[in-house]
């Protein structure tokens, strides 16, 4: 494999651009301006203009967070508050639901004591009661 396919010297272009002197020129040159800048930021004289308008940036940014903080834990006690909601509610039904089997198993008791009731309040059993009704006619004769 060969990588140097525009390079007929057998170099490479990072070798040429080490060599080159009219590109370490332009570079020398654009830093020397970085450094010229930066010191001329540096000693520049800040205005009352300035120091105002970051002022507003760092109370908008102040605010700004306490309000996202304030959100924040705001919507973290309204997801608790429904969480609880939700919770009572669940109670609730389960207590309904307990009510209602409760009253359904009292009904089925009465129902069976009922029953049991006319079961033993019967004066004779169901077999001998041709033999009961001829005795009722008797009495009355």
């Amino acid at each position: 494999m060969n990588f140097n396919r525009g390079n007929q010297s057998g170099t490479t272009p990072l070798a040429d651009a080490e060599n080159d002197p009219l590109l370490q020129q332009a570079l020398r040159d654009f830093r020397s301006s970085v450094h010229a800048w930066g010191d001329s930021e540096v000693s520049r004289v800040r205005t009352a203009q300035d120091i105002r308008h970051r002022s507003w940036r760092v109370a908008l940014g102040w605010a700004l967070g306490c309000f996202l903080i304030t959100g924040t834990v705001s919507g973290g006690f309204y997801q608790r508050h429904l969480h609880q909601v939700a919770a009572g509610v669940a109670a609730q039904r389960a207590a309904e639901h307990q009510r209602q089997l409760a009253q359904q198993q009292s009904g089925d008791e009465e129902d069976l004591l009922a029953t049991v009731d006319s079961d033993v309040s019967r004066e004779v059993p169901a077999a001998m009661e041709p033999l009961a009704q001829l005795m009722v006619d008797d009495e009355t004769k």
